[in-house]
């Protein structure tokens, strides 16, 4: 039964963002609600300048739609089902009102970087304040060596950390066709495997809830890519995932399962420090996708690579969980 269940989620899932697309898209196009590519970018993406963005809405209300009647249907809603939806709906509101002052107010940086940061930090707090309210654990589990130590009050900081840290992750890896709508699909969908592990059915039922949503906007969103989701789907993504490895106490397994937007992240802080310390560059561009991109790599293939290295770090995720 509850594999049916799973199943469905999928399919519901993707087809809701399949069916809203042909709609949605046209309508970002006639509100000219375009991508702005940045100049200091690969010259070859200039040319995907005007294409529409903001299709994280569509990604949003797939997840909520598809989450509240799978689990109104088959499970009973939890604080962790409405934990879930909040965070990714907050982070994804802010989101897309960073998009909205980018396409329609034309500041092509939107919300200031202090602005992003406090709207990430309420949320988080917020989430944290729910969270303790609940008498849930404040515990940090060491994977392999399955050791875990309380962090009591400090645990509101690392929250803060772990979400502000890996939504800003994901939203650095959305740089290419398709790149974070396959590599989420695989993440969420090992977090779907450990939460069924863990008989967490319902934060199962929202993994692949994310799973089938980003799989239908990938549809669009491959190359060449007729929509992005822009800051309103990548910031709810990473702000979702994160979540679910904070609610399945997998804290510390999620940098193994979210490997490349670590790899990305860090390839970002390594070019960073390289370039104000000596002042050469590690790699041709950042995030490290782009680098690929310039040694000659096509957009595709850069792509693709990063699909397998994703799931090779999935893998690896459910095995230390589920057989060390």
């Amino acid at each position: 039964m509850l594999e049916q269940v799973i199943f469905f989620t999928i399919i519901m899932g993707f087809l809701i963002t399949v069916l809203l697309s042909p709609v949605f898209i046209p309508f970002l196009r006639r509100l000219k609600f375009g991508q702005s590519i940045r100049e200091e970018g690969p010259k070859s993406h200039q040319k995907k300048t005007g294409t529409p963005t903001m299709g994280g809405v569509m990604i949003l209300l797939s997840i909520i739609v598809t989450t509240l009647v799978m689990t109104g249907k088959f499970a009973e809603p939890t604080v962790k089902t409405y934990l879930l939806l909040f965070v990714t709906f907050g982070f994804g509101l802010l989101g897309f009102l960073d998009d909205f002052i980018k396409v329609v107010m034309k500041r092509n940086l939107g919300l200031t970087s202090k602005q992003k940061m406090l709207g990430q930090i309420i949320i988080s707090v917020i989430f944290y304040i729910v969270y303790k309210q609940n008498n849930f654990s404040t515990e940090v589990n060491i994977p392999i060596i399955d050791y875990s130590f309380d962090l009591g009050w400090f645990y509101i900081l690392f929250v803060i950390f772990w979400l502000v840290g890996f939504s800003n992750a994901v939203n650095l890896t959305d740089g290419l066709d398709g790149l974070v709508s396959g590599t989420a699909a695989i993440a969420f969908g090992a977090f779907a495997v450990l939460a069924w592990n863990q008989s967490q059915f319902e934060i199962a039922i929202f993994s692949v809830a994310v799973v089938g949503a980003v799989l239908g906007f990938l549809v669009f969103n491959a190359h060449p890519a007729k929509v992005f989701m822009g800051d309103t789907g990548s910031l709810a993504l990473g702000g979702a995932i994160c979540t679910i490895a904070i609610l399945t106490k997998l804290e510390i397994l999620l940098i193994i399962i979210g490997g490349v937007f670590v790899i990305e992240t860090l390839s970002v802080i390594l070019q960073v420090a390289s370039f104000k310390t000596t002042g050469k560059r590690i790699f041709r561009m950042s995030p490290l996708h782009h680098h690929y991109e310039l040694v000659g790599w096509s957009e595709w293939r850069v792509v693709v690579t990063f699909w397998t290295v994703g799931l090779l770090f999935a893998v690896l995720g459910i095995y230390i969980e589920v057989w060390l």
